[in-house]
């Protein structure tokens, strides 16, 4: 699954009609309501601020409006944008600046399609990883070959703390997990005792 990172923004103009897309991330539905009430205050003197928003991790929550615009044409394209890039818990709206010049139904689902798309481009998308918190006290004897191990496979180390012992701390996706036990208790001979959370992580 991926998720937007922060407020992101862009631009897509047709026959001299400026689409003004925004995404946000978002976790609660009034928290969406709120955010669409700001752009349309923001942009107080355009013609429409059609949107769609997107909850959950099956899309358990779904919204999207065409704002005075013909039906089908800006909602329902901004809704594919999000769930065509596989974007959750997600607000995009696209502003209309009417440039003059009647574009048609086409013409709209086009320029909606591509302000969202415009948006999204200029978002830091992040990726959701399932997987497990691995965590463990190493002897500073192992701590070379077992980073070794991890950074072969891939693993990314979350976190070390060096005391008497080095506390280390591994985000491990789960078809990794057995393979990267099985590695650990090899070379250290059963001795390290790792302790395994179930975690979800995000990478740019």
């Amino acid at each position: 699954m991926k998720y937007v990172k922060s407020y992101a923004t862009g631009e897509y103009e047709e026959k001299k009609s400026r689409f003004i897309g925004e995404v946000f991330p978002i976790q609660s539905v009034d928290e969406a309501e709120a955010l669409i009430q700001q752009v349309r205050k923001k942009y107080y003197d355009a013609r429409h601020h059609c949107y769609a928003y997107v909850l959950g991790d099956q899309y358990e929550t779904v919204k999207q409006s065409d704002d005075g615009e013909p039906s089908q044409t800006a909602g329902m394209p901004i809704l594919s944008v999000l769930k065509g890039q596989e974007i959750h818990d997600a607000l995009v709206v696209v502003t209309r600046y009417f440039g003059g010049t009647l574009l048609g139904t086409g013409g709209l689902v086009r320029s909606y399609t591509n302000g969202a798309k415009a948006a999204l481009d200029a978002a830091v998308i992040l990726t959701a990883v399932e997987g497990y918190a691995v965590q463990a006290e190493i002897p500073y004897t192992l701590v070379g070959k077992i980073k070794y191990i991890a950074e072969s496979a891939g693993i990314t180390e979350a976190r070390a703390d060096y005391g008497a012992a080095v506390s280390m701390t591994w985000h491990v996706p789960a078809e990794q997990l057995a393979g990267f036990q099985n590695q650990i208790q090899e070379l250290s001979g059963g001795s390290i005792v790792l302790a395994i959370d179930k975690h979800r992580w995000y990478n740019s």
